[in-house]
C-alpha cells in the first residue's frame, strides 16, 4: 500500500430548533427570535488508524454522542439559558467545548471541524489548527 500523507475525515449533519436573543447586539436580533439550526461535526484520523477498522468513527456512535451532549440540550430550548450571549460563534465555541476532550475524540479520532448554520446561507465554523 502506498503511503499517503493526510487525514481521512467523516462528517455527520444534525438539526435542531432553538430560540435566542442577543443582548449585546444593537439590532433586530436583540429581541427574542428562533432558528432552524443545522450542525455539521467532522472527525478525522490518520489512514493507518482507519485501515484496520475501516472507519474513522462509527456514524451511529457519533450520532449518539452528539445527540446526548448537544442536541438533547439545545433542541427546542432558549439558548440564553445555556450559553451567555448565544451568537452563532459562541454556540460553536460551546459545542466544541462539550465534545473536544471526550472519548473517542481524545485518541485516534480527532474532532476537526464544527460548522453551525444559523440560516441556510450563514454559518460560523471552528477548525482544529495543526
Amino acid at each position: 500500500m502506498v503511503s499517503i500523507h493526510g487525514n481521512i475525515s467523516v462528517t455527520k449533519k444534525f438539526k435542531f430548533d432553538a430560540a435566542h436573543s442577543l443582548p449585546n447586539y444593537d439590532g433586530k436580533c436583540k429581541n427574542l427570535h428562533g432558528h432552524g439550526f443545522q450542525l455539521e461535526i467532522e472527525v478525522s484520523a490518520i489512514p493507518s488508524v482507519t485501515y484496520k477498522s475501516g472507519m474513522v468513527i462509527d456514524f451511529s456512535l457519533l450520532k449518539k454522542i452528539v445527540d446526548t451532549l448537544i442536541i438533547s440540550i439545545l433542541d427546542h430550548s432558549y439558548l440564553n439559558d445555556t450559553i451567555p450571549n448565544p451568537t452563532a460563534e459562541n454556540i460553536v465555541y460551546w459545542i466544541v467545548n462539550q465534545l473536544y476532550y471526550i472519548e473517542p475524540f481524545s485518541k485516534e479520532a480527532i474532532l476537526t471541524k464544527v460548522r453551525l448554520y444559523e440560516t441556510e446561507d450563514s454559518y460560523a465554523e471552528w477548525r482544529k489548527t495543526i
